[in-house]
């Protein structure tokens, strides 16, 4: 079975939604990307993330030898996201124009159906021609 997208939504006050967006801001990132890179590290973690300010994190990474530091960070080019993010759209346009498309054949076949049950009978020019028989036609 393929792995299908879910939305998760939820509410946060103003004030923390105005921080939220300026990390965004500041990270040069959607605000969607935070929660999915956010959700990321939850899930890689089995739940264990733990929010440490930047002057305790660098205290942390002092502290540690060789192990993997926590959390985990990871740099991408600000053009992969960039480009990821031109894709979502794009296929979110592409998905629309599809449902548009269905909407537009589904249209179609509604009124083919409505102008068949609007036709009597359909008579086909060789059906008038019976074999043998001579038919003349005057104009005028």
């Amino acid at each position: 079975m393929g792995n299908k997208n879910k939305t998760i939504s939820f509410r946060v006050n103003e004030d923390a939604f105005e921080t939220l967006r300026e990390i965004a801001e500041e990270r040069d990132i959607s605000l969607s990307a935070v929660f999915r890179d956010y959700v990321d590290t939850l899930v890689a973690h089995d739940g264990q993330v733990q929010v440490v300010p930047k002057h305790e994190l660098e205290k942390l990474r002092e502290g540690e030898n060789d192990e993997e530091s926590f959390p985990p960070t990871v740099e991408v080019p600000k053009s992969f996201i960039r480009e990821h993010e031109r894709l979502e759209l794009e296929a979110e346009h592409l998905r629309e124009q599809l449902e548009e498309h269905k909407g537009y054949v589904n249209y179609l076949r509604e009124q083919l159906e409505r102008d068949h049950d609007d036709v009597e009978e359909v008579i086909q020019l060789e059906d008038l021609d019976a074999p043998g028989e001579e038919h003349s036609f005057r104009l005028g």
